[in-house]
């Protein structure tokens, strides 16, 4: 096996795939990629038997061949190389040489047939979706999964699909993040999958955005995400997602429409005072205005008033700050609406403009 090509060109799919290499492995392979080269073109490929990543890339001076190279060495030595260096590997026997100008390094390898790789897909569903789009879907709503609930299902976010539209739904039983898009070309059923965390982040981490179109490969237990460039393809968790179209509330008709980022920069400046452990901030709304307040233990206080446009009077209710500063991060436009019933129920947050980006903070007794 040999090749050849640009640092910058190599370093790209490098860094792509390296990411999804776990520091700590079962299997010494594990901490390797499988390098393969045929047909003029360069497949690296990582995994940690939940998520494994496929990057391509054209070569010069190819000769066909497989073997696995140690990943964070590799990755870090191609790093560490000058810019605009041409890069050679070749193998003989059981090591691999690197080249480059006057850098020689001289790495181990192990075999190929050792090297796992995740069972084909068989997908029964397919759909088109621009990059970006799909970047969105994350962005939006990836923050309000769970960490390490014991309700295994909640750590990860939910692709719902329904004919034409596309959702992603995250929660962690306190707040939830639901945004939505269309796409051409509907499925035939509804069909709901559960990707876990770290395929979630890998996904992120590779969206570029842009309008190039990446498609989505259902199966039975396996999601695989595919661009021109790379393949991605993820275990899905095992369990069902609860309803949660019944906790987005309905006839919050208590509406206060106000500056994403004049309430942003108040929150952030009350929650200096909050108590660290509920971090807990009161909301108080009366006809044009706004008022926030926090307190803690040490009998300190912080009290913010800002302008709003609504007509409710003597509504108040408790927040956990993060969770509504989390939502208006995630909101784009400059006009947002916080929707609740009554003093007791959970807040809705969304643009003024849309209701295509959904966020429902649970409210908390202070």
């Amino acid at each position: 096996m040999r090749f050849s090509l640009q640092r910058e060109v190599f370093l790209k799919p490098l860094a792509q795939v390296v990411n999804v290499v776990e520091r700590r492995q079962t299997l010494p392979v594990l901490a390797n990629l499988l390098v393969q080269v045929g047909d003029g073109q360069l497949a690296l490929t990582g995994t940690d038997l939940e998520v494994e990543m496929v990057a391509r890339v054209a070569v010069e001076d190819a000769g066909d061949g497989e073997t696995t190279i140690p990943a964070r060495k590799l990755f870090d030595i191609i790093r560490a190389l000058p810019d605009g260096s041409r890069v050679t590997v070749s193998q003989s026997a059981e090591k691999v040489t690197v080249q480059a100008g006057r850098s020689r390094f001289t790495l181990a390898t192990l075999p190929a047939n050792d090297f796992p790789s995740i069972d084909e897909v068989e997908a029964t569903e397919r759909v088109t979706v621009p990059e970006s789009t799909l970047k969105e879907l994350i962005e939006r709503t990836s923050f309000a999964m769970a960490q390490q609930d014991v309700r295994y299902y909640l750590n990860g976010l939910l692709f719902d699909l329904r004919e034409g539209n596309l959702r992603c739904v995250a929660t962690d039983g306190h707040r939830l993040a639901l945004c939505e898009a269309e796409y051409e070309g509907g499925v035939q059923a509804k069909r709901q999958i559960i990707v876990p965390r770290k395929g979630v982040t890998e996904l992120q981490r590779l969206l570029e955005g842009g309008d190039r179109e990446v498609g989505l490969e259902m199966g039975r237990g396996h999601l695989r995400v595919k661009r021109n460039d790379v393949t991605f393809t993820s275990k899905l968790i095992d369990g069902r997602f609860p309803d949660y179209e019944a906790v987005v509330p309905i006839g919050a008709d208590q509406q206060v429409t106000v500056d994403r980022e004049v309430l942003r920069a108040s929150l952030q400046r009350a929650a200096i005072l909050s108590n660290e452990k509920y971090r807990g901030v009161r909301i108080e709304v009366s006809p044009g205005q706004l008022k926030i307040s926090a307190h803690n233990p040490e009998q300190e206080e912080a009290q913010e008033e800002i302008e709003a446009e609504t007509r409710v009077d003597g509504l108040s209710v408790g927040f956990n700050v993060n969770y509504l500063l989390d939502a208006l991060t995630a909101l784009k436009e400059e006009q947002v609406i916080l929707a609740m019933r009554d003093a007791n129920s959970s807040a809705l947050v969304r643009e003024a403009s849309n209701e295509r980006c959904r966020h429902v903070v649970m409210p908390l007794r202070l």
